[in-house]
């Protein structure tokens, strides 16, 4: 999908035409776009259906400088020293109604996507084009669709849900609706997804979405359902369903998923689209591009934390603490589970052949090398030094890993540690070079296995901070100091368990539509 030609401002609303007759004075613009004259092909509806998928590559979603990048500055993982798009604010416990950056962003951005999803709805039917081909797009936007409404619920609870095109007279003053509507209204558009999109593309399309994409999407959402956040009573049939869900993923055969064999090498653009990448966000330079590797070798916004580093295990799959595990202060990066050397640079480290010293990467000694094309050989040619919106690395939205480690989550609440759940955390830990889980723990024990093998496995990737939320842990693994990589505190976090599940409503919202009732503690 790289080659699709992506429109960034498609739909404008237009007023209501006059009630005055027609005449030989009226005319249609002929040098423009409107709403008499767009939906007149079969070219203007995969332009509409490429507006519909632009909104993922902006600053509130998975776009603009670095923004999944930065997600992972709001955990135990890494620090973001600049704030960027205030993500340290969410960090410390600080974050406000009023805040700028991903607060603001994040709810504008999603609703920009719902609209052009709800617009692409209400206009595909005037066009005459192939009943397969417009049956494929509307499952591609049933999923868009979905996926956005997933980004609103998700951070902010409650949110109006519109399912018809944009219309300021009716939409305006819209309550929130319950987010357990929501989230019903994102399972049905995820099973109409699913019943229509096919397992794979090839050539140019090639990034749209699959039927994998809309069932791995589901699983996330029924899993994330199942969690203590949302599910208080914690009741098994949800961790069942959850289960259920990512088996379905595992199971679906025809798309060919599996675990890509270089845990380094599966975060480069020239590995793009393989068998573990279930659906990404697709950039292309000089088309399209991000800054992540300008962030990750130079900037160094989403510095990794101490926590994390000491977090990866000996190869030998024994912690640090152990005092059996091998584990050596004088060589604290020696011998380590091989996704550390794949995530991260340390001091003693090597970066384009050049020793890291403990000045290199100055916030806290550590540099995040997952999604940069950097490591310690020579970069790519004419790539040494790309500046801001050169990176051209896809973001993965959906992995067959993650998909595994969902499985196994919620096989083991719904079931207990079966002989699937082993297999499922081996399978992922394999690929590392890292000893099988051996099958002798007990649910509860497992429980935490699973929650740390999500860490490392998905390190870097805009994910843990929605697991410790939804696992309800971030009131304690973020009221914490955070280090730096010889144990000198940077700052003490905060989060108050009262409040800071959810963000606030974005005051321009509730400027806009006092309707709009805020978030507790906001």
């Amino acid at each position: 999908m790289k080659n699709i030609t992506i429109i960034t401002a498609l739909f404008i609303l237009l007023a209501a035409g006059s009630s005055c007759k027609k005449d030989v004075l009226d005319t249609q613009p002929t040098d423009k776009y409107n709403e008499g004259n767009f939906w007149n092909s079969e070219a203007a509806v995969n332009a509409a259906l490429s507006g519909c998928y632009n909104p993922l590559t902006t600053d509130g979603l998975f776009g603009g400088d670095a923004t999944p990048l930065w997600e992972e500055t709001v955990t135990p993982n890494a620090y973001n020293y600049s704030n960027a798009m205030g993500f340290n604010l969410i960090a410390e416990g600080r974050q406000q109604s009023n805040d700028d950056g991903i607060i603001a962003q994040r709810w504008h951005d999603s609703y920009v996507g719902i609209g052009r999803c709800n617009t692409f709805f209400a206009n595909v039917d005037q066009v005459e084009m192939s009943a397969d081909t417009k049956t494929r797009m509307k499952g591609e936007v049933h999923f868009l669709r979905a996926l956005y409404y997933f980004m609103l619920e998700n951070y902010y609870g409650d949110v109006p849900l519109i399912l018809e095109e944009p219309d300021l007279e009716t939409q305006a003053d819209l309550p929130r609706t319950p987010r357990e509507e929501v989230v019903a209204q994102i399972i049905k558009d995820l099973d109409s997804a699913a019943m229509v999109l096919p397992a794979k593309y090839a050539g140019s399309d090639i990034g749209r979405a699959t039927k994998g994409a809309a069932l791995a999407l589901k699983a996330r959402i029924l899993l994330y359902e199942a969690s203590p956040l949302f599910n208080t009573s914690n009741d098994a049939a949800k961790w069942k369903t959850a289960a259920d869900a990512a088996k379905a993923v595992m199971d679906f055969t025809e798309a060919g998923y599996g675990l890509f064999d270089n845990y380094r090498e599966l975060f480069l653009p020239q590995n793009e689209n393989n068998e573990e990448v279930i659906f990404d966000v697709q950039y292309i330079f000089p088309g399209l591009g991000t800054s992540f590797d300008l962030i990750g070798k130079q900037y160094n916004t989403n510095a990794p934390l101490l926590d994390l580093a000491e977090a990866y295990q000996m190869n030998n799959g024994l912690p640090i603490t152990d005092p059996a595990s091998g584990y050596d202060p004088a060589k604290p990066y020696a011998n380590r589970d091989s996704r550390l050397y794949g995530t991260i640079f340390f001091p003693g480290d090597t970066l384009m052949e050049v020793p890291v010293t403990d000045e290199r990467f100055a916030v806290t000694g550590f540099g995040m090398k997952k999604y940069t094309i950097y490591d310690k050989g020579p970069a790519p040619s004419g790539q040494s030094d790309l500046k801001s919106g050169q990176s051209e690395t896809n973001f993965i939205v959906l992995r067959y890993a993650d998909v595994l480690l969902m499985y196994a989550e919620a096989q083991n609440e719904a079931a207990g540690p079966d002989a699937s759940v082993y297999a499922a955390i081996n399978a992922v830990r394999k690929r590392a070079g890292m000893p099988d889980i051996a099958a002798t723990y007990t649910q509860a024990e497992l429980r935490e296995i699973i929650r740390h093998e999500r860490r490392i496995e998905l390190a870097g990737e805009a994910l843990y901070y929605n697991d410790i939320r939804r696992w309800k842990t971030a009131e304690t693994v973020l009221n914490a100091p955070i280090k730096t990589y010889a144990g000198s505190q940077i700052e003490v976090r905060t989060f108050d368990a009262a409040r800071d599940y959810f963000w606030p409503v974005p005051l321009a919202q509730t400027d806009l539509n006092p309707a709009l009732e805020q978030n507790p503690g906001y």
